[in-house]
């Protein structure tokens, strides 16, 4: 199945029969998001892109030292570092409609 988000307000322009006879307007919930999700190659992008840029500045060395030292002003540093990238994957998966 093909997932097409549109923004609030906005219509499906005209399909071609084949297509339009199969299209059906869903409500995104959590187990659907969660679905498409899991097999959206865009989706999987995003989270390696995320993991990529923590990985430009902490290697999993330095992250699991971190997570034993916290509470710690480096961890505080690094914490806020990976939340930064993470927002930055929520606000990607945003723009597809997840």
């Amino acid at each position: 199945m093909t997932y097409t988000a549109l923004p609030d307000g906005a219509v499906l322009g005209e399909q071609p029969e084949q297509i339009a006879a199969s299209v059906e307007v869903v409500t995104l919930d959590a187990v659907l998001r969660d679905r498409i999700c899991a097999a959206s190659p865009h989706v999987a992008l995003i989270r390696d892109r995320v993991a990529a840029q923590i990985a430009e500045r902490y290697s999993l060395t330095d992250e699991v030292k971190l997570l034993r030292t916290a509470p710690s002003a480096e961890f505080e540093a690094y914490n806020e570092y990976a939340e930064s990238c993470r927002q930055w994957g929520r606000e990607r998966k945003a723009e597809l409609g997840l």
